[in-house]
């Protein structure tokens, strides 16, 4: 239904609008001006005014699958992500030290073999696989946000059954097996980890590990720790222990609990955050422990409405993270440290895929998950601000899955190597610099707003925006939770402290007809076996777009306008440059 609406608005943009963005000082017969009777939406965007900086906290990007790194449509993913990003681009996966041979091809699952035992119980250190799987990264140039988990068989308190087979339509706790259990021996523990991190100094040098995150397990407040709260905070002080041994100006932090808003989750972060700055260490016999950042997750809940639509959760998604960061606030010992949402995403299953029976995940191939993006990241640089909070990176887990059926409605940013709509987001953000400027537009939703009530009925139609030195940027996107039909936006986007008399204006889309290979793919009779020339067009879809010609622009006072009609779920990227 939602792409039915988008391809209608789309076609008044291409019959109307492709070229209805119009500048003060251009010819003014080329377009017609909008009027108060054409329910038009002022954004005004002040050059001149910082709110903060760009830290690129979306260039964060994590993975069940340790495996698939180094695959091949993987690493052209990987290739694409670091081509996007201005700085570095950080990558987490989970089971990174799981016991087994090392197979790619199954979902939610990874194996290195990094630690087996000998038949009198001594260490044996294998680090041929966790070395091709970091190797893959720091050789293109991205860093890891350094998962250390799951228990290796050896260790674990209950190694039986070990390697689950989970697969979509399962229940998900099928994956909770004797990886997710504490260790029969701590010492053992924690010389693996000082082990790992000496090891990958001498591989990759001193200086590339100290720009690494080292961030212990996954969720352990829920299935993934099949222990008690207390023995999870005695394995993080033999953990930080051993990574700091290993390399004292290294960054270790924790424990990424799951997004949620219950008593346990806040309980499970408040109570980790007290024993590192007060409790005993188990490790060392002293008060406290080291944390160089803190870490949580954040979930979206979607659902299937009555009348049968998906309609999204950006409201739960902001509230988990609202709360988080009220929590971390509470600790002035910790306010300042970087935070790092180490799972943000719109909902909590990336392997579960729609075709799967997972009906409330259909989003994800079009530009309902592209919109969403960019509508939900601005709340959390705006979150940061609103909680003073020194948010480093909020890791999208959204990757790719090999093997899979095209656009099988996994969360994903590509299939079989070709990007979808979400990743040009990614793409637009990667053209976003320097300082966040003022954007302010009358009854607004602001993050407020959105976790009071969602966006349903009336369309979050706004907008972030960047300057810096010889550039400013603006995105523009029209997000609505519900998936119906829903029309165009009037935009007039008004620029003022534009510091030169020209500039150049370039304007990038996403919508239904641009920037989007699920359309391109459907338009193709939906195929599972594409031919070389469909893949090529494929490819040509997928990248970002520019909806019109690149214009020169004479601007008068510092000033200029720009009206333009948005679809529903669309997002718009406005680019002015000038020497």
């Amino acid at each position: 239904m939602l792409q039915k609406a988008i391809r209608k608005s789309a076609a008044i943009v291409t019959g109307l609008a492709l070229f209805s963005t119009s500048f003060a000082g251009a010819p003014s017969d080329r377009l017609p001006q909008y009027s108060v009777a054409d329910s038009v939406q002022t954004l005004t965007v002040d050059l001149d005014k910082k709110v903060g900086k760009m830290q690129p906290m979306w260039a964060y990007v994590g993975y069940d699958e340790g495996n698939y790194t180094y695959l091949p449509e993987s690493k052209k993913l990987m290739g694409d992500l670091v081509k996007l990003s201005q700085s570095p681009v950080y990558i987490r996966a989970h089971n990174l030290l799981n016991t087994n041979e090392g197979s790619p091809m199954a979902l939610k699952w990874g194996s290195t073999n990094a630690y087996t035992e000998d038949k009198d119980g001594n260490p044996v250190y294998d680090w041929k696989t966790v070395d091709k799987i970091v190797d893959t990264w720091v050789n293109m140039g991205i860093k890891p946000l350094m998962e250390i988990g799951f228990m290796p068989k050896a260790l674990s308190t209950k190694p039986e059954p070990y390697k689950h087979k989970w697969s979509p339509g399962d229940a998900y706790s099928d994956i909770w097996t004797g990886w997710a259990y504490p260790p029969n021996n701590y010492d053992k523990w924690e010389a693996l980890i000082y082990e790992w991190v000496k090891h990958s100094v001498t591989r990759y040098g001193q200086k590339e590990v100290e720009s690494w995150w080292w961030q212990l397990w996954n969720e352990p407040d829920a299935g993934y720790w099949a222990g008690t709260d207390q023995e999870y905070f005695k394995l993080y002080d033999y953990t930080a222990k051993a990574v700091k041994r290993a390399l004292p100006s290294a960054r270790v932090g924790g424990p990424n609990v799951t997004g949620g808003l219950s008593k346990r989750q806040s309980q499970f972060l408040t109570d980790f955050l007290e024993h590192c700055r007060n409790g005993k260490n188990n490790a060392t016999g002293k008060k406290g422990t080291q944390l160089d950042f803190v870490g949580f997750h954040a979930k979206g809940s979607p659902k299937v409405a009555e009348a049968g639509h998906v309609q999204m959760g950006l409201s739960t998604h902001l509230k988990q993270i609202d709360a988080a960061f009220k929590i971390i606030k509470s600790f002035p010992e910790f306010a300042k440290l970087p935070v790092i949402i180490g799972e943000s995403d719109p909902e909590g299953c990336a392997a579960c895929s729609s075709s799967s029976g997972y009906s409330n995940m259909a989003y994800r191939n079009g530009t309902m998950f592209s919109s969403y993006f960019a509508a939900s990241f601005a709340r959390k640089y705006e979150l940061a601000d609103k909680h003073n909070i020194n948010l480093e990176g909020a890791v999208s887990w959204t990757f790719t899955f090999p093997g899979q059926p095209w656009f099988d409605g996994f969360r994903s940013f590509a299939t079989h190597g070709v990007g979808k709509p979400v990743l040009n987001v990614m793409r637009m953000f990667g053209l976003m610099s320097g300082d966040r400027v003022a954007v302010s537009r009358a009854n607004a939703y602001s993050a407020e707003k959105i976790m009071q009530q969602g966006v349903v009925g009336t369309s979050d139609v706004n907008a972030m925006a960047t300057r810096d030195a010889n550039s400013g940027s603006v995105m523009v996107w029209n997000y609505n939770d519900e998936d119906i039909e829903l029309s165009p936006a009037r935009i007039a986007l008004s620029l003022k402290g534009i510091p030169v008399s020209r500039v150049l204006v370039h304007q990038y889309r996403i919508d239904e007809t641009h920037s989007n290979s699920f359309t391109a793919w459907r338009e193709m009779g939906a195929p599972q076996q594409v031919t070389n020339e469909q893949y090529r067009r494929l490819e040509e879809s997928s990248q970002l777009e520019l909806i019109s010609s690149p214009q020169w622009v004479d601007i008068k006072d510092g000033k200029s306008s720009i009206n333009f009609e948005l679809p529903a779920q669309g997002v718009s990227l406005f680019r002015v440059t000038w020497n």
